[in-house]
């Protein structure tokens, strides 16, 4: 080891420059991370494949300005200097430098780190009167060399640079080291990766327009950090993340803040209106703001507007002012990838001779118009784009940017479809070859058999349990079975929760696993879903199908038959056998005593066949009792029950879904909804004891008490009372809120009571104290996910966790956690993340089909666009409806831009007329010539559904009252059943027309192998999808909302 000094020149608190000299260390062994290397170095973790053809040691200008185009997989044998991550971390912040991090540590790429600076032949000292740019050109050259020679030149080496002048000096020194520029290796090396190509030339224009930018200041600059730092410590500035407003975007946003002094009612949100007091933040960044002056603080506007974005004067605030602030510095930019929509041109576009200067508009409402420099400006007009924001100085109206890629045409179902996943940051591609191999073979040439080691290993209760599942009808893919039975004479039960073992399939730390921790969840979208795992699993070995072994994590618990008190619990690895695959009708209908057919024992004997029946018709009624019990000790503790109209998928011969029917609430519903809840529980228990800092469970905050304001005034309204001050008050409130002349009153409330809910959350043990364990909504102490890890990452974590419990309990292992509480916490947020995400794009998708179903329908002659509305909230300008045969709900403006108002003539019907407006609190009046119209909460009201058609963003249902009276359909049976089946049927149409297409586009390509056929995506319409799509409408669907202990589990 060898001493030396290492020169660095630092900036102080108060500004000034610092020269600062600090001992540096230089080893002859440093880990080269090949698995070519001669010299028997230590290497460790990811290594670099022997079997390229050279390796690519980027400059640091390549790894600062281009490191999306290092992300490309194809790329491989990529070595980044320590020099370059350094450089990465001092130019870019911490957000970009933790993206090469993760970019480092992800071995799905062949990429790693040399810290060429701790290398004594490598290190280059910084020469006096050299620019720093100089130096570290020449530290990454050195280490290119290195590379070289410690291979004993049996890899060639590519150093590539954006800078001519380092090609021009270090090219010819070396035989073996070649330096060329990003764009010649990218055509050398790479001429048919199209995508890099066109991102390199992207990104060039954009940082060749970004040096010729003006110098007039537009926006005040930030503050500098240690200014922020301090005045944050102070108390002078206020630290959140800004939230712009989705209809409001060009005027209001918020700073949400958890350190606010203020204890009011809004008092942990500042409001920041107008562009230049939000000086370049964009949603989703961490912000510092400093308070105005009271008599500059602004009230939020609660009047309606006309369209999402659009501006409004302050003559329409009617709340109290609140604490109003302005951006003074950003701590965090949280840039995304973007979708934007080139305009048509209208010749006022700033352009040059070589590229254009494009203003973009982003799909979502809440971003900026964004600059891209481009060459393509004609080709790509009304053409949906993915983009990147590179920067946004002072002296820009609007932050640069440059295109990634294309996605297709606006409008277009696949090119919305795609838009809708990449703005919820959701990344899935196929699963890739290396993934696939770590699968299992099952086929029916070769079909997988159980493991004789893994029998000796596990509990076998194949033949000592009846073990049988319960879901919807058509499920294939099942990963909970149950069991009771009765033993010693009648006065002990045993009942069984069995969860598909998908740990025992997905190793931890395994390319499948890393891609399932990555998506965190399977997505559900209105036409298709992408799965979290490879067909082969969830579809397959670890689906409980009926009549097949299959390996299980199983929780038994002993009861006492008379108390039904637990007397022990065991937790374990077992296989199973499915006896009987029912569905949820199939057995309600047997504990009903009604005549039914079970498939599994249509072939039997009519003496063999009625004690089969006998013996499962006996278990489903037991098993009902515990449930009913076991609901009944949450109902003393406070859980919330939200009833809801459930529904079933019809599907066809094909397995497709044709149609969605309601049905009534059946009893066996909440029977397997309570067992699951039972062991998600018992497990949280387990691991929690177990494992007191390091566990992985989900608690549910209690919702704060002025987001139940609309609720308790909209029942005041209709004479009732709620009590919020605790989930048992609630519950009962709930329940005493009941109008018998309109059920959908108390169904509205209830839909107002779950918007108020927090949000449930993953967390780790070790970062919250055990008085926030608490569920809230399930009125349990502890909570966790452990029953479907074929969708969820968390419960595959939660298995993990288990299992490693299970082996401590024995003393055969270490009996340590998984992962430090740090890393469980991190992993938390992910997946919580990645949860937020699947819910957005879910809601989204459902949007985007609904008004595919309205597009090509004339609401002046179809009656399908005529529907029945009930008010559920009053505003400035209109009211809020929602629309029960369609679940739809939205705003109906009874004053427009004009300045008219909608009037109600003797028979009902409304048309537009000059007029005024007021508003009370339970409903708002217009007054014109025809007289005084009135609109109430509550009321039924009629509706026209249109379209509303957006170029730039997507479509979105427009609602216009045409009667203040209910409306009265032909048929006025069934109308929510029959309304929500036809727009299911043409959601299923179009995505089936799309799925044709693309079969005949991939009749074109070469044909998969049974192997790649298996394992492809799903993308039919099929029953996950579309119960998936049907809970998400169940959120704005007063008829159709689920149960809590599903909503927030």
């Amino acid at each position: 080891m060898m001493k030396t000094e290492k020169i660095l020149h630092l900036r102080s608190s108060r500004g000034r420059k610092v020269r600062v000299v600090r001992e540096h260390y230089l080893r002859e062994r440093v880990p080269c991370c090949s698995c070519a290397c001669q010299a028997a170095c230590a290497n460790e973790g990811k290594l670099l494949p022997a079997d390229l053809t050279h390796y690519v040691v980027p400059d640091v200008g390549v790894v600062v300005d281009y490191l999306e185009i290092l992300e490309f997989r194809e790329l491989q044998g990529i070595i980044f200097t320590q020099t370059s991550c350094q450089a990465v971390q001092h130019s870019k912040g911490r957000r970009q430098y933790n993206r090469l991090r993760n970019l480092l540590k992800d071995p799905r790429h062949d990429c790693v780190l040399f810290a060429n600076e701790f290398q004594c032949y490598s290190y280059c000292p910084r020469e006096k009167g050299e620019s720093q740019e100089a130096w570290q050109s020449r530290c990454v050259y050195s280490a290119a060399v290195w590379y070289y020679d410690h291979l004993a030149g049996l890899m060639d080496v590519v150093m590539i640079t954006d800078d001519q002048e380092v090609v021009t000096q270090y090219s010819s020194l070396n035989s073996g080291v070649y330096v060329i520029s990003v764009k010649e290796y990218l055509q050398n090396f790479w001429p048919e990766l199209r995508a890099a190509h066109e991102l390199y030339g992207s990104v060039s224009q954009a940082l060749q327009e970004k040096e010729s930018e003006g110098r007039e200041r537009e926006f005040a600059e930030h503050l500098p950090p240690e200014v922020l730092e301090a005045g944050i410590k102070s108390g002078r500035y206020i630290q959140g993340t800004l939230n712009v407003s989705k209809h409001r975007a060009q005027s209001e946003a918020s700073v949400r803040t958890e350190d606010f002094s203020n204890k009011s009612t809004d008092s942990r949100c500042v409001l920041v209106p107008g562009d230049k007091n939000r000086n370049r933040a964009m949603h989703c960044d961490v912000v510092v703001v400093e308070l105005l002056p009271k008599n500059e603080w602004r009230g939020k506007t609660t009047t309606l507007t006309e369209a999402q974005g659009e501006e409004r004067s302050g003559a329409d605030d009617d709340s109290k002012p609140v604490p109003t602030g302005r951006v003074v510095g950003i701590l965090q930019r949280n840039w995304r990838d973007y979708v934007v929509t080139f305009p048509p041109r209208d010749g006022t576009q700033p352009q040059s001779r070589n590229s254009q200067r494009i203003l973009a508009v982003p799909w979502d409402h809440r971003i900026p118009k964004i600059r891209i420099s481009t060459q393509q400006a004609d080709a790509l007009q009304d053409h949906r784009v993915v983009v990147r924001i590179d920067s946004w100085e002072s002296t820009s109206l609007y932050p640069n940017g440059h295109s990634v890629r294309v996605l297709g045409r606006a409008g277009e179902l696949e090119t919305e479809v795609q838009t809708i996943l990449i703005e919820n940051c959701i990344h899935v591609p196929p699963f890739s070859d290396a993934q696939l191999k770590e699968m299992p073979v099952s086929s029916p040439e070769r079909p997988w058999q159980v493991d004789p080691v893994q029998v000796a290993e596990r509990r076998d209760l194949r033949g000592s349990h009846l073990v049988f599942s319960i879901d919807p009808k058509g499920c294939e893919d099942v990963d909970d079975t149950l069991s009771v039975r009765s033993f010693a004479d009648g006065k002990l039960l045993e009942l069984g929760v069995h969860i598909a073992d998908v740990t025992h399939f997905v190793p931890e730390g395994s390319l499948t696993d890393l891609e399932a921790r990555t998506r965190a969840t399977t997505y559900y979208l209105a036409d298709r879903r992408y799965d979290m795992l490879p067909a082969v699993l969830s579809a397959d070995l670890c689906s409980l199908l009926g009549g097949v072994d299959r390996y299980a994590m199983s929780v038994l618990w002993e009861l006492d038959a008379q108390t039904l008190a637990v007397n022990q619990v065991w937790f374990g690895r077992t296989i199973i056998r499915s006896s009987y695959q029912l569905h949820y009708e199939l057995a309600q209908a047997l504990l009903n005593g009604e005549r039914a057919e079970v498939p599994e024992l249509v072939q039997l004997g009519s003496e063999e066949k009625d004690a089969k029946l006998s013996e499962l018709t006996q278990a489903l009624e037991t098993l009902t009792h515990v449930a009913r019990h076991l609901r009944a000790q949450r109902d003393r503790g406070g859980a919330l029950e939200l009833e809801g109209l459930e529904v079933r998928a019809q599907l066809d011969e094909d397995r497709n879904i044709t149609a969605l029917v309601p049905r009534q609430p059946l009893e066996v519903h909440e029977t397997v909804a309570e067992c699951m809840i039972y062991a998600n529980h018992w497990v949280a228990r387990k691991i929690q004891e177990t494992f007191p800092h390091q566990a992985l469970l989900r608690y549910h905050p209690p919702p704060r008490q002025e987001f139940f304001s609309q609720l308790v005034e909209s029942a005041k309204a209709g004479g009732f009372t709620i009590d919020t001050r605790t989930n048992k008050a609630l519950a009962d409130s709930l329940d005493r809120a009941v109008d018998p002349q309109d059920p959908l009153v108390n169904r509205l409330l209830r839909m107002m009571t779950t918007q108020a809910m927090s949000e449930a959350l993953y967390f780790s043990t070790g970062a919250k104290s055990v008085d926030e364990f608490y569920h809230y909504g399930l009125a349990l102490d502890r909570y966790t996910h452990f029953t479907s890890p074929i969708r969820r990452y968390a419960d595959v974590v939660v298995h993990r966790l288990l299992s490693a419990a299970i082996t401590a309990e024995r003393g055969v292992g270490p009996g340590r956690a998984l992962s430090s509480n740090k890393e469980l916490e991190e992993m938390a947020q992910h997946i919580n993340n990645k949860n937020r995400a699947a819910k957005r794009a879910q809601k989204l998708s459902t949007e985007l089909f609904q008004c595919l179903y309205f597009r090509d329908r004339d609401p002046q002659t179809d009656q399908r666009c005529v529907a029945d509305a009930v008010i559920y909230s009053i505003r400035g300008n209109g009211v809020l409806v929602f629309v029960s045969e369609y679940g739809v709900k939205g705003p109906v403006y009874v004053k427009n831009r004009e300045g008219q108002v909608v009037a109600a003539g003797p028979d009902g019907s409304c048309e537009w007329q000059s007029g005024s407006v007021r508003r009370f609190s339970d409903h708002i009046t217009t007054t014109s010539s025809c007289g005084t119209s009135t609109f109430r909460l509550f009321d039924h009201i009629t509706v026209c559904i249109s379209v509303h058609s957006s170029n730039c963003h997507a479509d979105r249902l427009n609602l216009e009252v045409v009667g203040n009276q209910p409306y009265r359909s032909a048929d006025t049976q069934q109308p929510s059943s029959q309304g929500r089946s036809q727009l299911v049927q043409e959601v299923v149409r179009l995505a089936e027309e799309a799925h044709q297409q693309a079969q005949e586009k991939a009749a074109r390509r070469p044909k998969l192998s049974k192997e790649e056929r298996e394992f492809s995506q799903s993308k039919t319409p099929n029953l996950y999808s579309l119960l998936e799509e049907v809970r998400e409408l169940a959120l704005m669907d007063p008829d159709m909302i689920p149960q809590v202990c599903a909503s927030t589990a």
